[in-house]
């Protein structure tokens, strides 16, 4: 077995190499004190282990795993720490062991007899691998909020570590398997914190995510190159995907165009991401929603122009809950009681609209909606 050293204090590399060459068993193929000068080594020549100080002020350990698994995925890494409280997190990322500053010989031992059962189960043999069936999606959701579901069962959602590690997930959702740069992901996830912190969150929340894909048997994948991230989806599709698939607000053509409409609005079930707040995804809410308020007005329009006037005031109606000072939907509202012949709940209905402006924003309806709501009442 070889290894490189990777440390930005001298006398921690110094004590590293004596332990390892008293030892005997590991060849140490090059100690650095910079993680870029660690990276290089390892593009230009395969290692089996790196022993990786987590504290280093260029580029700290974390971040430099994400780099060397790029580089050799699966390559075993040693962290080492002089705080305690990385132990468990470092164990967990990339990591096969840590060792804490200064090293207790005894507990490198230990170390390096988990190195060794490591390589040795890595060259046993194993039997072929039974190919297994294509695995069923499992499901997201993404309008109201955020829900993963696992194949074939679409009432066990799944449940993320961390409210970051959901958002972070969500973010990279949100790019369709784009690339997205590592500060972009950070000045959109963590801008409450310093870069450094926010930096090691990132990594950690990467690995979260990883993990929980994995147990929860998601065919979906975090990929790095280049200091960017991305989400593979493999066989997932968003009922937001699905809804753009099929919605077409343009005017309803005949009863199949209106069929697709109808299953569209049916995924519908909140606004995108609504209750999540993301800043990063209030374009899109809006984008989405007002397909939503269109899909509806015209599926409404088809509606009244087949004599389906229940059908398209009740639409109506329930559109209105949603969007309260529409004056297109209140015009539409009135249309549909004028067409009824009920001028009675057509007049009712713009001094409720009335009286919702001028209470709630202070604010009277438009002169030109005035007089034509005049005009409509008058018959």
């Amino acid at each position: 077995m070889n290894a490189i050293l990777i440390d930005d204090e001298k006398p921690a590399l110094q004590q590293l190499e004596r332990l390892l060459k008293k030892d005997g068993r590991i060849q140490i193929a090059g100690k650095y004190t910079s993680a870029r000068k660690g990276l290089e080594h390892l593009k230009e020549e395969k290692t089996d282990l790196v022993f990786l100080d987590i504290g280093m002020p260029e580029m700290n350990g974390l971040e430099a795993a994400e780099h060397i698994q790029a580089i050799h995925p699966g390559i075993r890494i040693i962290y080492i720490t002089a705080y305690a409280n990385y132990a468990v997190e470092a164990f967990e990322l990339h990591a096969l062991d840590y060792l804490l500053k200064p090293i207790n010989p005894e507990r490198f031992q230990k170390t390096l007899e988990r190195i060794e059962q490591s390589m040795q189960a890595a060259t046993e043999p194993r039997p072929e691998p039974v190919k297994p069936a294509a695995p069923a999606a499992a499901s997201i959701s993404c309008f109201k909020r955020l829900e993963l579901y696992p194949a074939g069962d679409a009432k066990k959602r799944l449940k993320w570590r961390t409210y970051k590690a959901q958002e972070m997930f969500a973010y990279l959702l949100h790019h369709n398997e784009r690339w997205v740069l590592k500060d972009q992901i950070v000045d959109s996830v963590w801008q409450e914190y310093e870069q450094d912190k926010a930096v090691t969150y990132l990594h950690t929340t990467v690995y979260h995510i990883r993990k929980l894909l994995k147990e929860w048997g998601v065919q979906a994948k975090v990929e790095f190159s280049q200091e960017r991230y991305r989400l593979l989806k493999s066989n997932l599709q968003t009922d937001v995907e699905q809804f753009e698939a099929i919605i077409d607000s343009s005017q309803i053509r005949d009863e199949a165009h209106a069929k697709r409409n109808e299953q569209a609005v049916s995924l519908y079930r909140g606004e995108y991401l609504e209750e999540h707040d993301y800043s990063w995804a209030s374009a899109k809410r809006k984008q989405l929603h007002q397909q939503y308020i269109t899909a509806n007005l015209r599926l409404s329009e088809y509606d009244f122009d087949r004599g389906r006037n229940d059908e398209a005031l009740s639409r109506l109606l329930q559109l209105q809950d949603k969007e309260p000072y529409s004056e297109e939907i209140c015009k539409m509202v009135m249309k549909g009681y004028m067409k009824a012949s009920n001028q009675g709940q057509a007049r009712v209905h713009y001094q409720s609209y009335e009286t919702l402006l001028r209470e709630e924003l202070g604010i009277e309806p438009e002169q030109e909606f005035q007089q034509w709501a005049r005009t409509l009442l008058s018959g």
